[in-house]
């Protein structure tokens, strides 16, 4: 299977795909088609552990790599590095309610699921493409990408990687993780300005023709680590695959019935990869997008307009305070049945006046495969405290967001079959606003009391990762105008 861009015709190998991470038009690398799961797959899937999984899912869509190159990625990537050897548990906390826990790697969010698996991939893929040069990992963040994307990358042979976030809009943990990164290979700088700024600098940085000869003098090549990168995405598909095993290994879904999937989405990746699930025969039967106080994809998804031209807000779950859904580019190539010229068409009328409206026909197909709603602070807190009391399960401020969304779908439509919730960080990533949702006394100012106040409170332990940042010297203190990012990464590679 070959890859193509969303915006023109070309053709290039997985391998391709991967190291290039965005096709040289500035469109996004497709699958040419979609691969099936094959009877033997399905029944032999659940009886597997997440490694073999992935093993098996992998070479579907990844189709040049040898299949003992992905066997040994994926025991390289999840083992020994998730708590219990145990990357995405799935538990039944309220009736036909599922969170599928994706946080227990070394940077508690879910982007450790594909981030421990891409540098594996990526290295494999460049020996064959490019061999000789050294990759450039560049990097916009939201948050929880930059870290796992460090924690992957760090000391990595032939790999260099820049990650840049938004000075004001990551959590106080979220920064911490990044400025403290060990290693003589990695850059981390925030910028002025919010993720929307982040991404868009580094799209145009990947498409400025100064920039390649650039690289191309130091025998250099940029890549990426974002979910811009199909590397991304390929390892997301397998946790829906193997959450759908789960269900029917623990009998809560018959072979034949359909599940739903609540995902927290901003950047529209996660939601995209469980999208994918279901092209390959995973049986989803609604996709439900959960967004915070930025509800652009709600009303998207609701109208078929796409309108960024709106004021942007700074929440409690900043993984989400996203603009510009750049995957959602993806999804409009399959919709519009691989229709590159109206793809790029849309793409330009975004990027000239901030919007653009779908035709009534691809509004019909989203109609019927998503469903969309949103919630604010307020909201996220009555829902983390609700699930703690009743249930004594606590959730981060981003799985509140898709529970408050998913008891909505389920109350509004009658809609009872099992539905699986991304639950997409750990609750002490951001311990400020948890503690705040369940409990009423003082907050402590210290980020590290808050973290063990949040335990005592739980009774959960403080994840590992987070408390062995308490005392680590912040390496990456610098922050820049984000006209600046370009001349951040020449003197870094300099």
């Amino acid at each position: 299977m070959n890859f193509t861009s969303t915006r023109g015709r070309l053709s290039v190998t997985s391998s391709e795909a991967i190291v290039r991470g965005i096709a040289p038009d500035g469109g996004l690398f497709v699958p040419e088609n979609f691969p099936e799961l094959s009877g033997a797959l399905t029944a032999a899937l659940p009886g597997m552990d997440y490694r073999a999984r992935a093993a098996t899912v992998l070479p579907l869509w990844l189709t040049d790599f040898p299949a003992d190159e992905l066997r040994e990625s994926a025991d390289a990537a999840y083992t020994g590095t998730f708590e219990n050897n145990d990357p995405a548990p799935l538990h039944e906390v309220m009736p036909g309610v599922h969170f599928l826990e994706l946080w227990h790697g070394p940077t508690c969010a879910f982007k450790d699921m594909a981030l421990q698996m891409l540098p594996q991939l990526l290295t494999r893929a460049a020996r064959r493409t490019a061999p000789g040069r050294t990759l450039v990992i560049l990097t916009a963040t939201s948050g929880d990408t930059g870290k796992a994307a460090l924690a992957g990358f760090a000391g990595v042979p032939g790999v260099k990687i820049v990650v840049f976030y938004p000075r004001d809009g990551v959590s106080a943990m979220q920064k911490l993780q990044m400025t403290t990164q060990t290693g003589n290979n990695v850059a981390v700088c925030g910028i002025g300005g919010n993720f929307d700024d982040a991404q868009s600098g580094v799209k145009a940085i990947f498409a400025d023709p100064e920039m390649r000869v650039f690289l191309n003098g130091k025998s250099l090549d940029f890549s990426s680590a974002n979910s811009i990168n199909f590397g991304r995405l390929a390892p997301q598909i397998v946790y829906y695959v193997s959450a759908w095993c789960d269900l029917v290994k623990k009998g809560s879904l018959k072979p034949g019935e359909c599940f739903n999937v609540c995902v927290p989405t901003g950047n529209f990746g996660n939601i995209l990869a469980a999208w994918y699930a279901r092209a390959m025969g995973v049986p989803v039967g609604k996709f439900i997008c959960a967004s915070n106080r930025n509800n652009i994809l709600t009303d998207f998804l609701s109208t078929g307009i796409y309108d960024r031209n709106r004021e942007f807000y700074t929440t409690t779950s900043p993984s989400m305070d996203i603009l510009i859904s750049s995957n959602l580019e993806r999804l409009l190539y399959h919709l519009y049945g691989g229709d590159a010229a109206a793809v790029s068409g849309l793409m330009a009328d975004l990027k000239d006046s901030g919007r653009y409206q779908v035709s009534g026909v691809v509004l019909s197909k989203l109609k019927e495969d998503f469903f969309a709603g949103c919630c604010d602070d307020a909201e996220t807190a009555r829902t983390i405290g609700e699930i703690f009391r009743e249930t004594r399960y606590l959730v981060d401020t981003h799985t509140a967001v898709a529970a408050k969304v998913c008891q909505e779908y389920r109350k509004s439509t009658g809609d009872k079959r099992p539905c699986v919730i991304a639950s997409t960080a750990s609750p002490f990533k951001f311990a400020s606003a948890v503690l705040g949702a369940i409990s009423q006394e003082a907050l402590p100012e210290d980020g590290f009391e808050q973290l063990e106040k949040l335990s005592k409170i739980s009774g959960m332990a403080v994840p590992g990762p987070l408390a062995s940042l308490k005392g680590k010297r912040v390496l990456h203190p610098g922050c820049i105008a984000r006209g600046d990012m370009a001349g951040f990464i020449r003197k870094f590679l300099a």
